[in-house]
């Protein structure tokens, strides 16, 4: 057994850790996508294979294979229930298959793992309490926490942890930039925090390779008697022969581990891409010296982060202006072809006739359209009109997502409607991917967060977006009160406005006003004109949840011309604007198939017969 426990033994000796394990054992033939953590129970030789592998190289710790070892993950293969026999057996499969001088760290990942940081907190202490019990339980000499993007996870995971044990925690960040965290932290504070939180030591691992790590470790103060690690990439990930690799060859750690051990890094590894190679060339460096006793850098007060103020906006809100007149929002589809005219148009039509806002629908129905940035900037720039533009949460990733977003921020366009979208297998292109790497709920809270100088990732943007969030409404559900809770969920999001699915008849208005009457937000109401005989039966058999009155379809069924069968719906959408206009003042017209002049129509009917409300009350 060993002698002394790894602090002790660190006071005067350098430590080499391990490398990658995941990627180790795919080089090694184990297929993508596996869940390499069940390997301790299926193929516990591999396992102990890896780690000979690197204890053969020099590694003087070796980590266990329980990086995503907790229960959140297992349970996506469908193991959560074994969460603490297979980090146990990790364990037991390391000291097993190593010397009884060599250390043994349990590993434990970051649950969010690049992920969005919308998470429960007491959630996710459950979880890393859980994981480390098991670890502890079988004997590791210090928990290592790897790969968290964010300090405040990396908090959780701690606070969990450190009152289980007096066992040694080496908490180590992954930066997406040097020196800073993704949720906007410098290097020095989130080192500080941790040592507040009983970490005995804090590090880098991942994403960024040795030279990277140094230039992180040259701007940061370290807090006296905290150690250092240091778990670099072998270097970037990039694609080389039709291959992803990584670059960074074993004799390259070589020589970058003295710039590491010159920052004070007293415990030196390798993370993703590196090998028992990789290992062996630090231990030759690092097996004749001893640690080095950091000398920080001069203290530079952290510039404040003024955010310089947004574009000052020339047209009300619609939010501003529904809180004192009727606020029309209309609805026009960017076109499926490539002529703008016709486009431009009847948006000027429409906006002649009193629309307040035209909202344009980002690819609905899953069919490629027209860019609705695009046009919403043609509408602002060229005609004066104020557009209001849909985000989808299914064509894009939130690296396009956040792109989008500051995109339209930098045009001005600040007025939005968060929508989930419709799968892209009923479109026009199924075979394309539904990307939905967030809810509603969870983009409205990002762009939200935005809204206070922050990017998704909590990385300062130097200015405040102004963007007005609106939310989809579904009225047409058994049980209103559902959607209206899932409504006030979008309200503690952040969500300014809400605007409905099409409604077709005054009682579901009259049920949605007495449902809704307490909210602090304001409904637009949907009304969307039928076209005809055929388009009142989709909408009646096909449409789920909107039901067409039999004698309202019946109206269509002689119909023959397409013109007369046009009015009819106007007139029919008249009598429903009666009743939204008396409970509600905002209103939602959708645009059928491009038909412009019927919205027109209704436009002028809503300003006119408030014109004649006013005159009568006046």
């Amino acid at each position: 057994m060993k002698g002394i426990g790894i602090l002790e033994y660190l006071k005067n000796h350098l430590v080499v850790g391990d490398g990658a394990i995941a990627t180790y054992l795919y080089q090694q033939g184990a297929p993508v996508g596996t869940c390499y953590e069940l390997y301790n129970l299926t193929h516990p030789k591999m396992i102990a294979d890896v780690h000979q592998a690197y204890e053969q190289a020099g590694s003087k710790l070796i980590t266990t294979n329980t990086y995503g070892a907790n229960r959140e993950r297992l349970e996506r293969y469908g193991y959560g229930h074994k969460v603490t026999r297979i980090n146990r057996e990790a364990v037991k499969i390391a000291r097993e298959s190593i010397q009884s001088d060599t250390y043994i760290a349990g590993s434990i990942g970051s649950i969010v793992a690049g992920r969005v940081t919308q998470y429960d907190s007491d959630e996710y202490h459950d979880l890393y309490e859980e994981q480390a019990t098991a670890l502890l339980h079988a004997g590791v000499d210090i928990i290592l926490l790897e790969t968290f993007m964010d300090l405040q996870e990396l908090l959780i995971a701690i606070n969990a942890i450190r009152p289980l044990t007096d066992t040694p925690i080496v908490a180590q960040l992954s930066l997406l930039e040097v020196s800073r965290t993704r949720d906007g932290h410098s290097l020095t504070d989130a080192f500080a925090q941790l040592q507040k939180h009983g970490a005995a030591g804090v590090g880098l691992n991942c994403r960024m390779g040795p030279l990277e790590i140094i230039r992180a470790l040259e701007k940061t103060i370290v807090p006296q008697d905290l150690l250092i690690s240091a778990f670099p990439n072998a270097g970037r990930l990039g694609e080389s022969d039709g291959e992803l690799r990584y670059k960074s060859a074993p004799s390259y750690f070589g020589e970058t581990a003295q710039l590491l051990i010159n920052q004070g890094v007293s415990i030196i590894g390798g993370c993703c891409g590196t090998t028992p190679a990789h290992i062996q060339e630090i231990v030759q460096i690092a097996q004749s010296k001893t640690p080095i006793t950091r000398i920080n850098p001069p203290v530079v007060p952290e510039a404040c982060e003024i955010l310089s103020q947004p574009p000052k906006r020339t047209e009300s809100t619609v939010l501003e202006k529904v809180a004192q007149k009727r606020t029309i929002i209309c609805e026009f589809d960017p076109p499926k072809d490539l002529d703008v005219q016709s486009f431009l148009l009847g948006s000027q039509e429409l906006y002649k006739s009193g629309v307040d806002a035209i909202t344009l629908a980002d690819n609905s129905l899953a069919s490629a359209r027209m860019s609705n940035l695009a046009l919403g900037a043609l509408l602002k720039s060229q005609l004066g009109i104020e557009p209001l533009i849909h985000v989808s949460c299914r064509d894009r990733n939130l690296l396009g997502q956040q792109s989008h977003l500051m995109g339209l921020h930098a045009l001005g366009i600040d007025q939005i409607l968060v929508i989930t979208g419709d799968p892209t297998r009923i479109g026009d292109l199924p075979g394309a991917s539904s990307v939905y790497d967030v809810t509603s709920f969870e983009l409205i809270s990002m762009i939200k967060q935005m809204n206070q100088g922050l990017a998704f990732t909590g990385r300062p943007l130097k200015q405040q977006a102004q963007f007005i969030v609106g939310s989809a409404f579904n009225p047409h559900v058994r049980q209103i009160e559902s959607a209206v809770a899932r409504l006030e969920k979008k309200i503690q999001a952040g969500a300014d406005y809400a605007m409905t699915q099409p409604i077709y008849d005054k009682q579901t208005i009259i049920k949605l006003y007495e449902a809704t009457r307490h909210l602090d937000i304001p409904i637009f109401v949907g009304i969307m004109p039928i076209t005809g005989y055929r388009n009142a039966l989709f909408l009646h058999n096909e449409v789920p949840g909107i039901k067409i009155a039999d004698d309202v379809i019946r109206r269509f069924e002689s119909i023959s011309d397409p013109a007369v069968a046009r009015q009819i719906g106007v007139e029919i959408a008249k009598d429903l604007l009666d009743t939204a206009m008396t409970y509600f003042p905002g209103i939602y017209l959708i645009t059928p198939f491009s038909y412009w002049p019927m919205t027109v129509e209704l436009t002028r009917y809503i300003r006119e017969k408030d014109a004649r409300a006013a005159q009568d009350s006046a």
